[in-house]
């Protein structure tokens, strides 16, 4: 079995509503079909409500509609921004998180408000995530402004204040400039790009062993670079945190290509991911953490 952590898809649009580069989301029956081609058997389908870089909105009512039509492959997420409910500090969101976990979303994402990690906004919804028992699925940025996603500094040292903060809140990591902290940042290195060449330990490998509660999202092209980059490095720490790795593609493009189904699928039949780790990593984790 594939379970793939993070895919995207919306009901048809408009054909004029696109991105700025003329891309756009799958409708659901395009993403069955590339999900198809790639040997993936389920997905955790995210929304995205938060204005930064948005050109459509995709709510959790309508990944709930597409995952009724498709309940044995898609599994909806309930994508919210911590500046709703009066763009408040001490706004409630536990009823509409619990409205929409009774319905059928099993975490929260994807996450991509443009605030610091430890704004007072992000802090309050967090709290209240963990209370309610959702994962989460975060996007990390590294500046405030023509971008989106949390922001932290080289480091995460924000990263760490709200993972030990929230403990029993899961989060699932996702984004270039947090996985480019797989390897140690140095002066003047582009964290929001996909760093190349041998792996000398970053941050990142010190909060996953820190931080029971961190867990990667390994999809897109900064995860599957985390763990290419290296090849050696990266079946090692495949192999460590095999119990909090998700194998991922974020699907959101038409047509789109994945690597990192075929290179973990190699690593397996070289020998180089154990039975277990690979067990884990494609369906096993995703399955426990979301509860299905």
């Amino acid at each position: 079995m594939l379970f793939d952590i993070h895919v995207h898809c919306c009901e048809a649009r408009d054909p004029r509503l696109t991105r700025a580069n003329g891309t756009r989301y799958p409708t659901p029956e395009e993403l069955l079909a590339s999900m198809d081609g790639l040997g993936i058997d389920r997905a955790l389908c995210m929304g995205g409500v938060s204005p930064e870089c948005r050109y459509t909105v995709v709510p959790a009512e309508e990944l709930l509609r597409i995952a009724g039509r498709y309940p044995e492959r898609l599994v909806p997420c309930c994508p919210v921004d911590p500046r709703w409910l009066g763009n408040s500090p001490t706004a409630d969101f536990r009823p509409l998180l619990r409205a929409y976990q009774d319905r059928g979303c099993r975490a929260v994402g994807e996450y991509t408000p443009n605030i610091p990690l430890d704004d007072p906004l992000n802090l309050n919804f967090l709290a209240q995530v963990e209370e309610v028992g959702l994962p989460l699925t975060f996007h990390l940025a590294t500046r405030a402004g023509g971008c989106y996603g949390l922001i932290d500094e080289p480091g995460l040292p924000r990263l760490e204040g709200v993972l030990k903060a929230f403990p029993r809140l899961v989060f699932f990591g996702h984004s270039q400039p947090f996985w480019a902290e797989i390897g140690a940042i140095e002066a003047g290195d582009r964290r929001d790009a996909y760093p190349s060449g041998p792996v000398r330990p970053g941050r990142l490998v010190e909060l996953f062993r820190r931080c029971p509660n961190l867990h990667g999202d390994l999809s897109a092209n900064s995860g599957y670079n985390a763990i290419h980059r290296d090849e050696a490095f990266g079946a090692a720490f495949l192999e460590e945190f095999q119990d909090r790795l998700l194998f991922g593609t974020d699907l959101a493009n038409v047509p789109q290509e994945v690597p990192i189904a075929d290179y973990l699928r190699g690593l397996r039949a070289a020998g180089r991911l154990s039975a277990a780790a690979w067990e884990k990593i494609s369906w096993r984790n995703a399955v426990r953490l979301l509860g299905l």
